[in-house]
């Protein structure tokens, strides 16, 4: 099973992420798939542009709305395009249907992909490209089984694929929608007795990124039955025990990993135990490693800067770093570290100037964006938003990226209602857009509309139901805002089911027993959320959680260190400030 460089090039340019939902298929059954079943698929809805949106007239007749689309594409009309070549794949062959869904990927117009995708399986129903275009977009609009039937059609038609084939198309299709989505259609398909230990593995290591620890260690056990040294199950081993806090299971399974790799698995105990939160045990080990006269000690210097900026050491972080740079060494990664050190130790004009070093590196996004918010800080906002807009260059994709991260920047620096005017205004270009309605649910909350939040939220949760993260939005907000909390805890302990380990999830349920009364259980909770996901705004509840249940010297140790890790959090500041008025520190 693989995948053409045409539909690669689409599926990659059309890589946002989406929310994530569940189902259950008949079509899916692994036995089906194996006797060649196919899914069946509805005539497609003509392709109209969406009530109230575009200006453009569709042709109603395909051989005419495929001359307009191809205008419309060498006018810059992107959306019309889309449209009119959705129009164009009604009843076409495979080849134009193929066209239509890769122009309307790349245009970001799901609604118009959707019909496209459609079109080209029916066109071309034993084609495993054209099921997995389907499976894509099926998984962006939430419709899980429907994908998983198509992932069924799609390994039906390739019975032959290799492992790498599948776990290339396992890629596309959890980086088009996200991990949760992503295995919730694959795993029933893909874990069968058949499977090699790769491919298991692969599946495992998408398990844990969609937050079902349980499912990802039922998997690596599988793959290490059928390979007992595969290293890369060792190393998924080790991971999963970290997130699980069994320390002593992932240090061992760690030592494995280095006996048996001696290659790539030199640093792997350095990383357990840093992901275990033992930054002076990570220290000694690279310090050991450096002694034996073996590695690269320009290596040994990197993680060592890496390790004191992640355990918060920011002095000792910006003199390795600066040393890293004086050696010529990863100079545009170490230039943004001690950028961020700067930012955080409070020199914004250096933090700004270096950032400025970097705008056309290949960090170009990540430091336009700093340096942005920044600008906006100091209230030079056509600056800081020029830097942005620089960086979309024709490409629909980078546009589409861009418009959410703004909105976010403008959010974050206190202009909410401008963020909803951006999301607005890009609705008109990427209509009905996943993630844009998801953004502006959240947008709405951020800037105090909560009635006009969960009732967009509840549109959203009535067109995926199953959904986990449109059931965690709307079961957090209804508890943060004191609303419905038997409702919002049954809606969070759904999206529970689908992604038990979700921090954010475990996060939403430890806030609404803590509003609820049950101070001892949101800790126990809340302490498991922060442990695996290490988000400040997760540890700032925690800290509440142990304060209003009397473990007032636990809570202070919780968000001292917490702070050490995230000095920049507002929310842990504001945390600190409202439990502790008169003191500094906790």
């Amino acid at each position: 099973m693989t995948l053409s460089v045409g539909v690669v090039a689409a599926l990659t340019l059309a890589g946002c992420h989406s929310g994530q939902s569940a189902g259950v298929s008949v079509a899916a059954d692994p036995a089906a798939a194996a006797a060649g079943a196919a899914i069946r698929v509805k005539d497609a809805a003509p392709a109209t542009p969406a009530a109230g949106d575009g200006d453009a007239a569709v042709p109603s007749d395909p051989a005419q709305a495929s001359v307009a689309g191809e205008l419309a594409l060498q006018q810059g009309d992107c959306r019309t395009a889309a449209d009119d070549y959705a129009v164009a794949s009604q009843g076409a062959t495979a080849q134009m249907a193929s066209k239509a869904s890769e122009v309307a990927l790349n245009c970001q117009n799901i609604p118009a992909a959707w019909i496209a995708a459609q079109n080209w399986l029916k066109a071309a129903p034993k084609d495993p490209q054209a099921a997995l275009v389907y499976a894509t977009v099926a998984l962006k609009l939430y419709h899980v089984p429907e994908a998983r039937a198509a992932i069924a059609t799609a390994l039906a038609a390739d019975a032959q694929a290799t492992d790498r084939a599948l776990m290339s198309a396992m890629q596309v299709l959890a980086q088009q929608s996200d991990a949760t989505a992503a295995f919730t259609a694959l795993a029933p398909v893909l874990d069968t007795p058949g499977r090699s230990a790769t491919v298991l593995t692969a599946l495992g290591d998408l398990a844990v990124e969609a937050y079902d620890f349980k499912r990802a260690e039922h998997l690596v056990q599988e793959a290490l039955q059928r390979d007992p040294k595969s290293t890369d199950a060792l190393r998924l081993m080790a991971r999963i025990a970290v997130l699980r806090g069994d320390g002593a299971l992932a240090l061992s399974t760690a030592r494995e990993v280095a006996r048996l790799d001696a290659t790539d698995g030199t640093f792997e105990v350095a990383e357990v135990l840093q992901d275990l939160g033992r930054a002076d045990d990570a220290r000694k080990e690279l310090e050991r490693l450096r002694a034996t006269g073996d590695i690269n000690t320009e290596e040994i210097d990197r993680r060592l800067a890496l390790l004191a900026f992640d355990s918060g050491d920011l002095a000792q972080a910006q003199k390795r770093f600066t040393d890293l740079m004086r050696g010529g060494e990863a100079a545009d990664g170490s230039l943004f570290y001690l950028a961020q050190i700067a930012e955080a130790q409070g020199d914004k004009d250096a933090a700004l100037a270096i950032y400025r070093r970097l705008i056309d590196s290949p960090m170009a996004l990540q430091a336009r964006m700093a340096a942005a918010g920044l600008l906006l800080d100091n209230n030079k906002r056509a600056e800081a938003f020029a830097l942005v807009d620089d960086l979309a260059n024709n490409d629909s994709q980078t546009s589409f990226d861009l418009v959410v991260q703004k909105a976010h920047l403008m959010a974050d620096h206190g202009d909410t209602d401008g963020a909803l005017a951006l999301l607005s205004a890009a609705a008109q270009s990427y209509p009905r857009h996943p993630t844009l309605e998801y953004e502006h649910a959240t947008m709405l909350e951020r800037a105090g509309q909560t009635r006009d939040s969960v009732q967009a939220f509840e549109v959203l949760l009535a067109e995926r139901p199953e959904d986990p993260t449109v059931l965690n939005a709307l079961g957090y907000t209804l508890a943060d805002h004191k609303e419905q909390l038997p409702r919002a805890e049954k809606l969070i302990r759904q999206a529970l089911l689908t992604t038990p380990d979700s921090p954010a999830a475990l996060d939403s349920l430890g806030w609404v027993r803590l509003r609820r009364g049950d101070s001892h259980d949101a800790a126990g909770i809340l302490e498991h959320a922060y442990n695996v996901g290490q988000d400040p705004d997760i540890a700032a509840h925690w800290v509440e959680a142990l304060w209003v249940s009397g473990s007032q010297a636990q809570a202070r140790k919780v968000l001292n260190d917490a702070l050490a890790r995230h000095p920049e959090s507002a929310a842990l500041e504001a945390t600190r400030h409202r439990l502790v008025p008169s003191s500094g520190h906790p």
